[in-house]
């Protein structure tokens, strides 16, 4: 069974997302094994300036790496990366199992995104969508997919 950890920057606060994350983590627990790490996002000013957004992103970039385990395939969230369907991200995962990679790790960043040496580690690079969605929403948005992608590749009804 392949293990997943989702790596956040960032802290649920919303019940109605905290409850949607539970959910989809209850029912990944049939496919996978799944690990949700919360990072503490750096606190920042109402108007931070570009140098202190570059070190915040900096310190969350070291927590993020020192939680990646060795050899595993790392996938991050960002708004630079590539889109992707739900079928090909299920075929990229169906990929993944069959080269034996046990360890999946999806990254996602805080208000201000991810630090340039962590999406440097990634193998893919991903984006949800062209627009702009709550760091939290992403979450939910992920853990989802992520669901879909073993339905599809179950071969049930769930991806219509």
């Amino acid at each position: 069974m392949q293990k997943v950890t989702v790596l956040c920057v960032g802290k649920l606060k919303e019940r109605f997302y905290m409850d949607a994350a539970a959910e989809y983590a209850k029912r990944l627990s049939r496919f996978c094994q799944l690990e949700i790490v919360e990072l503490p996002e750096e606190r920042l000013p109402d108007n931070p300036s570009q140098a202190q957004i570059d070190a915040a992103l900096s310190r969350e970039g070291e927590a993020i790496r020192a939680r990646i385990p060795a050899g595993a395939a790392v996938t991050a969230l960002c708004v630079e990366g590539q889109p992707c369907s739900s079928e090909e991200l299920a075929q990229r995962m169906a990929r993944w199992a069959n080269q034996g990679e046990g360890r999946l790790v999806f990254l996602i960043g805080g208000s201000f995104g991810l630090h340039p040496s962590v999406k440097a580690l990634s193998s893919l690079r991903l984006s949800m969508s062209p627009m702009t969605f709550p760091h939290h929403l992403a979450r939910v948005m992920l853990l989802e997919q992520i669901y879909r992608a073993y339905q599809i590749n179950a071969g049930s009804r769930y991806h219509k």
